[in-house]
């Protein structure tokens, strides 16, 4: 049964275009269950689609800092986001981040914590970007099955 993660009734005011469902694969893999899409604050705004069968483990947070920032939580749509620019990289990856925090805000995730997470994927992405299979598939993420 999917499973629904950051449902809120505010999604048509939303930088979202739909609640984002997930199914879960294994302990730490997640599948999207529908398409849902995210309206990056670029220049012009681009609407950035995450397809339905993507592969995510959420928010790639060490298990010894669970306690303070879980996988799951409400960033965990704009975590799925962030997941699918770094499995395409079809932009640069400073630009894929400035998207997590972003889509974090507009998701009304804490400063203090929307700061940390960013930092964290400035600080230690570039492991999981550069770890990227042919075809665009990271090892640590993303994809479709």
């Amino acid at each position: 049964m999917p499973e629904v993660l950051n449902p809120t009734s505010e999604w048509k005011n939303s930088a979202f275009t739909r609640p984002l469902i997930l199914e879960k694969v294994s302990a730490r893999l997640w599948r999207v269950h529908h398409e849902f899409g995210y309206w990056a604050k670029l220049s012009p705004e681009e609407l950035i689609i995450v397809p339905e069968g993507f592969l995510t483990d959420l928010a790639s947070v060490p298990r010894p800092f669970w306690v303070l920032i879980p996988p799951d939580g409400e960033y965990t749509a704009a975590a799925v986001v962030h997941d699918l620019l770094y499995s395409i990289q079809d932009r640069k990856r400073s630009e894929a981040d400035a998207i997590f925090l972003w889509a974090m805000r507009d998701l009304g995730v804490p400063t203090w914590k929307r700061l940390i997470m960013y930092r964290a994927v400035r600080f230690g992405g570039f492991f999981v970007w550069n770890r990227r299979l042919p075809g665009g598939i990271s090892v640590a993420k993303g994809g479709n099955i």
